[in-house]
């Protein structure tokens, strides 16, 4: 029977990138990518050949690999597997990069911020304190080579090759035999007298002194290079030529020196340092803490760095929401850091939480939802829309609060295109024509018409038969002006989507009856519309073999051409109908049925009102539909049709600000009449309307005249 001997580097359940190493500080490890057999996931590996001759080199990386395994702290690096042979020695850790590489790299775009940068040392020298205060242990080699960067940029210490205790147990100091690390070591270890008193942690705080020189200088080429302090910054200095100063007694100890730069106005007294402070210590936060950390948090993650927000504050919130109760408060800064995630790992890590998040009957989370979807409507794909997010949001039609019923509308604009066509054609239109009748606020009614009107091109070819003609119909017999507006611009957005025989019998005899509205704003538009849809018929009149390019979308299953326009719109309606609506819902009571209690609440976050602007009309020319302007005067005088496919729907929220500041009541436009010789007139609020070449007399009018001695 045969035995084979096992090779433990090849059952190692880790293995070395085909990658170059990533470098070889001074010292006897050399540093390689690696990988996770089983997982892929990245690691870094330390190996350390094993040569003849060199027995006190492989007792110091022996040295090494004990105290990092033995060693656990957030600033040290952190050991994760190792491998010892007689050949080698592996030492697995998580996956850095060397502080001179990465300082290199980031130099090359753009350079670290002087916030990052004094986050990094802040952890060098909380490692350090650890190491000196907690297990009186001395560094001893504390320099550039041994201070490695993770993925979130976050500075780790290694290098614990000399390392040493400070109680004398090993020894005393290793020595290095490399004169790349010995240029660190302090004046006061030349002097061989043991006269010079100094503290225990008085070496390891000089070399401190010279890394900070290096961060912000490069290489240092010689001790007397110390006394420069070159380009660190000014609110540092003090604090530096404390380290480097020849009195090893004065110099202080890590955590002095800590809590000396965290004073105010000090280099390490900022937003960042304090952020990440706060998040070391959030688990033992309390909940009112945790609340306003997370509110304030969304301000400052822009100026943060983007590895940071990613590695760090994504995985804090993300456990913050499962496991705090954080709640709402999380979803703003949560989707802000998103935006810094490729498409898979928003999939893998945000999708689920905001999946979970919709099934939530907390009523600010739901609505912040609502108000957010378009950050990541686009991560979602059919299947979860209409199984699990879906039956959770229609439910804001039935809700009690005006708001949550206006956000609910607004967001199936961003769904729509996701629903199947049971959840479109038969649910959301079943909630649709509810709203749209009985809702006690006019805003939602107008807002649900305007939904109505930008999703329509969505809808089945059954569906819009016969919903929409009977829907902005309904909409025009609306008391709320700002509805029947809707309702006349659903049309005209719609055209394409009619017939030539129902824009004859059923559309132009709804427009027509709005000429005599007591509202300028709906007048104006009916006109427009009017024309635009008298053109068409003119056009297929004058040409009939016109009809069935005029008709090619009534019965197609779908309209790419009016999908593309919703997309355009529904960016107007999530910026622009919200504050509209509460802005309504709060100035004008009145709008609502007597007893109705609607609460008040301030214009969602990121939703200014637009200033209302005039919306300049486009003539068309008798025989087409699409039209050109030819000169300034005839678009001011224009008696034919508009450019309906390119009305801009902000013009409703326009013309709805215009009526709200002329402080009248929606219901009930008192009509002025004016008695004068020889003729009569009927005057609406801003020009008297004509009809042909004179002044339109009512019939009332007209018999009290003939009446008149």
């Amino acid at each position: 029977m045969w035995f084979f001997a096992r090779d433990p580097v090849r059952d190692f359940p880790f293995e070395l990138s085909q990658e170059p190493p990533e470098g070889s500080p001074p010292g006897p490890w050399v540093l390689h990518r690696g990988r996770k057999k089983a997982t892929g996931s990245p690691v870094s590996i330390f190996v350390y050949d094993v040569k003849p001759g060199a027995e006190e080199q492989t007792q110091v990386a022996k040295a090494a690999f004990k105290r990092l395994k033995t060693l656990r702290h957030p600033n040290i690096l952190a050991y994760i597997d190792g491998l010892e042979t007689e050949k080698c020695l592996h030492i697995v850790t998580e996956a850095v990069t060397p502080l001179g590489m990465y300082l290199k790299a980031r130099g090359e775009a753009g350079g670290l911020k002087e916030q990052e940068l004094s986050w990094g040392l802040h952890q060098i020298v909380k490692a350090l304190s650890f190491l000196v205060n907690d297990c009186s242990l001395i560094h001893n080699n504390v320099c550039m080579a041994a201070v490695f960067v993770d993925r979130a940029g976050e500075w780790k210490l290694g290098g614990l090759d000399y390392m040493y205790s400070a109680q004398g147990n090993d020894g005393g100091p290793p020595s290095k035999g490399i004169p790349e690390l010995e240029q660190y070591d302090p004046p006061e270890l030349a002097d061989s007298s043991g006269r010079v008193v100094r503290e225990k942690w008085s070496a390891d705080m000089w070399r401190l002194g010279c890394l900070i020189w290096e961060v912000f200088n490069g290489p240092l080429p010689r001790a007397a290079a110390l006394r420069n302090p070159g380009k660190i910054p000014k609110s540092l200095v003090p604090h530096y030529c404390e380290l480097v100063g020849a009195n090893p007694k004065v110099r202080p100890n890590p955590s002095r020196f800590l809590q000396n730069c965290q004073a105010p106005g000090s280099f390490m007294n900022n937003c960042f340092v304090e952020t990440n402070l706060f998040l070391e210590e959030i688990q033992i936060k309390e909940p009112a803490e945790k609340q306003k950390f997370f509110q304030e948090l969304s301000k400052s993650l822009d100026s943060f760095p983007e590895d940071f927000c990613r590695h760090k504050v994504l995985p804090q919130l993300l456990t913050a929401f499962k496991f705090g109760n954080a709640g709402a408060v999380v979803l703003t800064p949560l989707f802000k850091v998103g935006k810094f995630l490729s498409a898979e790992e928003y999939q893998q890590k945000i999708i689920p939480v905001v999946v979970k998040m919709f099934s939530s009957t907390d009523r600010a989370m739901r609505i912040r939802l609502l108000q957010q979807m378009e950050q990541f409507i686009q991560y979602l794909d059919e299947p979860t829309v209409n199984t699990q997010i879906f039956p959770h949001v229609v439910h804001g039609f039935l809700d009690t609060n005006p708001a949550i019923r206006e956000q609910t509308v607004k967001s199936m604009l961003l769904l729509a295109p996701k629903l199947n066509e049971t959840n479109l054609n038969v649910e959301l239109m079943k909630h649709f024509a509810r709203l749209q009748a009985k809702d006690e606020q006019g805003p939602i009614r107008c807002n649900t018409t305007v939904c109505l009107g930008k999703i329509g091109s969505y809808l089945s070819a059954s569906t819009r038969h016969r919903v929409l003609i009977s829907a902005f119909s309904r909409a025009t017999k609306d008391p709320f002006a700002p509805s029947r507006v809707a309702g006349v611009l659903g049309f005209a957005a719609t055209h394409n989507l009619y017939s030539v025989s129902d824009c004859a019998h059923k559309i132009l005899p709804v427009l027509c009856s709005l000429t005599v509205d007591p509202e300028k704003s709906v007048r104006e538009q009916a006109f427009k519309a009017i024309r635009s849809f008298l053109s068409k018929l003119e056009s297929v009149s004058e040409d009939p073999t016109q009809l069935a390019e005029v008709e090619k979308d009534v019965h197609a299953a779908s309209s790419p051409g009016m999908g593309g326009a919703a997309a355009s719109w529904a960016g107007w309606a999530v910026t622009g109908v919200s504050s509209l609506t509460s802005k309504l819902i709060r100035a004008h009571p009145t709008a609502t049925p007597a007893g109705t209690n609607v609460p008040q609440r301030p214009p969602p976050e990121g939703h200014p009102t637009p200033a209302p602007t005039p919306v300049p009309a486009t003539p068309t020319t008798s025989s087409h539909w699409e039209t050109q302007q030819e000169d300034k005067g005839e678009a001011e005088d224009s008696s034919t049709a508009d450019r309906w496919d390119d009305e801009d729907w902000g013009s409703l929220e326009q013309e709805a600000e215009s009526v709200l500041a002329q402080q009248h009541d929606w219901n009930s436009r008192s009509q002025a009449t004016r008695a004068g010789q020889g003729r009569q007139r009927l005057s609406w609020p801003g020009k008297s309307v004509r009809n042909g070449g004179g002044r339109w007399r009512p019939n009332a009018q007209r018999r009290r005249q003939q009446r008149a001695p």
